[in-house]
């Protein structure tokens, strides 16, 4: 009943005929606050949620700010751990929720962050096993946001590191992989490649360029990427709704970048 269960939770987040998905994270209150774009939840979420996304990430706290509310569905991740930009350690990621407890709210899947490279790594690792044992315990899906971040870490965009920390998140036992492209379609092939599992991409920091975002989109999807779990460069757009729709188009609809900035206007 647990891989029943699984499926039924995948096809809430994973689009069934393409088998990806746009996924727009709004955990980002626990590490910096209440950044422009998520200080009206419900209107944000409304947005996001008409322009077409297939899941939003946030923190168990924040669900009743709008989910499934005003007509248009979306599926729910709860985010699991956090750090703030307080702590002298903001790369240590600790457990803030379990995934029964995100079942209790109605949860779809659940993420953790993973930060590799640095001084708390073990801590984070032995946090992954126990959740991604829980999740399969329980016909949860997993996304895994799996960083290089740390004292070992020259270039968190290299692809060597990146293809590596994809690859950790998959033997852990995630279902879907989040990690920061690598800058060519040509590179993020071996990070797909190697990688059994679907992976889609994180936003990064806001961009200037609607083009550059898409780009990005597009290469990542040409790459064999699953899609996009895009924060920022989505709810601090000047128009989150029609961001997500031509993000969607280039994901689900093959478009070409062209096509998706006609839909920006």
């Amino acid at each position: 009943m647990t891989i029943l269960g699984k499926r039924i939770r995948m096809e809430r987040i994973m689009n069934r005929n393409t088998g990806r998905t746009v996924i727009v994270p709004m955990d980002h209150g626990i590490s910096v606050g209440p950044i422009p774009g998520l200080t009206d939840m419900k209107t944000t979420i409304q947005n996001i949620a008409d322009g077409g996304a297939n899941a939003i990430v946030e923190h168990k706290g924040l669900v009743e700010e709008g989910h499934r509310k005003g007509g248009s569905d979306i599926g729910l991740i709860i985010h699991l751990s956090g750090s703030t930009s307080l702590s002298i350690y903001p790369n240590a990621k600790t457990l803030v929720c379990s995934v029964e407890e995100a079942i209790k709210l109605g949860a779809d899947a659940v993420s953790i962050h993973v930060n590799l490279g640095n001084g708390q790594e073990k801590e984070m690792l032995n946090d992954f096993g126990k959740v991604a044992y829980e999740a399969r315990t329980w016909g949860m899906p997993l996304l895994a946001m799996m960083y290089p971040r740390g004292e070992k870490i020259k270039d968190e965009y290299d692809v060597n590191v990146v293809k590596h920390v994809a690859r950790v998140g998959k033997e852990m036992g995630a279902d879907i992989i989040k990690v920061s492209y690598t800058g060519s379609p040509e590179s993020f092939r071996e990070v797909t490649e190697g990688c059994a599992a679907p992976v889609v991409i994180a936003g990064g920091p806001k961009m200037d360029s609607d083009r550059d975002i898409l780009e990005m989109v597009k290469g990542s999807v040409d790459a064999g990427g699953a899609g996009v779990s895009i924060g920022r460069n989505v709810f601090q757009h000047r128009d989150p709704k029609r961001m997500v729709q031509a993000i969607s188009s280039i994901v689900h609809e093959g478009a070409t970048v062209d096509e998706g900035l006609e839909i920006l206007g």
